[in-house]
């Protein structure tokens, strides 16, 4: 923890025990402590509210934003080179991984999304040629209406106008309930900060996009594997493809309506189970069926977890200041 600078104190010395302004500093410290229970009282009944309006937040059934943009990944064009990775570690300051992004070594085992890869990619063997391999990128899906947001107790996602669903660090206390509620996986939790402590995923380079621009992973793939576009031009064309090529895909696009949707799109040649994509996802949204569990939950379990991560983040926001 870095040192908190000391302030310096006019008017001469101060005898101990003794604050600046004369008031004796135990009841200096007695005040700051009932201060700061009547605080966390307060973000408890917040905590509450928060429930009520998780609650709210589903039966609104959100469908997204109409021109929200999108992600189609043809899986029958990857090749497995990992400059999707690469395009995204770099886009995201992410540091080097252990195993070179030329090393296909790496293959030997499955991987998922970690605190320093966003997004990976895995290789399957494939039932119609031995010889070649097909593979897979794994990444947040950005559901339409997703499970994450629904299950978190002070809202720190949101699905954004431009089909991004982001994360708010300043707002999370670590419950870790998005990692539970998320069907396919997706949040990593950062356990190397054990005082900080955040939820890690793809943004689909929400700040480029913003700006004009396009995720780093489709800018840089070689064979155009990742495509970008608005998510109903993108759905179009999958079907086109599927059209003209009914021997190369299955009559899938996975992310159409699996849990309400999602942002990201995949086309494949084989079922995709074979890839590990979870099987048998109904496509009414998740939020539909973790509000009645949410408001199962007692409200001992929803309020505690609150109240400490809120009296954690006033006291780093109080260190901060000094």
């Amino acid at each position: 923890m870095a040192d908190i600078p000391k302030r310096n104190i006019p008017g001469g010395n101060v005898p101990e025990g003794q604050h600046p302004s004369g008031k004796n500093e135990e009841a200096g410290k007695a005040t700051l402590s009932r201060r700061r229970v009547l605080q966390t009282l307060a973000a408890a009944g917040g905590a509450t509210l928060v429930g009520a309006s998780a609650e709210v937040f589903a039966d609104n059934k959100i469908k997204g934003w109409p021109d929200r943009k999108g992600m189609l990944t043809d899986l029958t064009e990857c090749v497995g080179c990992r400059t999707c990775e690469k395009a995204c570690n770099r886009a995201n300051g992410l540091p080097e991984p252990e195993v070179p992004f030329d090393e296909k070594s790496v293959f030997e085992k499955k991987r998922r999304p970690t605190a320093s890869a966003y997004t990976v990619v895995n290789r399957y063997e494939n039932p119609k040629s031995s010889d070649k391999p097909l593979y897979r990128k794994v990444q947040c899906n950005h559901c339409n209406e997703p499970g994450c947001a629904s299950a978190c107790p002070v809202r720190a996602y949101t699905k954004t106008p431009e089909g991004a669903v982001l994360y708010n660090k300043d707002v999370c206390f670590g419950c870790r309930y998005c990692m539970v509620a998320c069907p396919f996986y997706v949040p990593a939790y950062d356990y190397e900060s054990a005082l900080d402590p955040r939820i890690v995923k793809c943004t689909m380079c929400h700040g480029r996009v913003k700006n004009g621009g396009i995720p780093a992973c489709a800018e840089a793939c070689p064979v155009g594997a990742v495509t970008f576009g608005k998510r109903s031009d993108l759905i179009r064309a999958a079907r086109e493809r599927i059209r003209k090529n009914p021997d190369r895909y299955v009559d899938h696009i996975f992310g159409e309506y699996e849990v309400g949707g999602t942002s990201w799109l995949y086309l494949s040649g084989v079922p995709f189970d074979r890839l590990d994509f979870p099987a048998n996802l109904v496509e009414k949204p998740l939020v539909e069926q973790t509000k009645g569990f949410l408001s199962a939950v007692p409200l001992v379990l929803t309020i505690w977890p609150a109240l400490l991560g809120m009296c954690y983040a006033s006291t780093r926001n109080k260190e901060g200041k000094e």
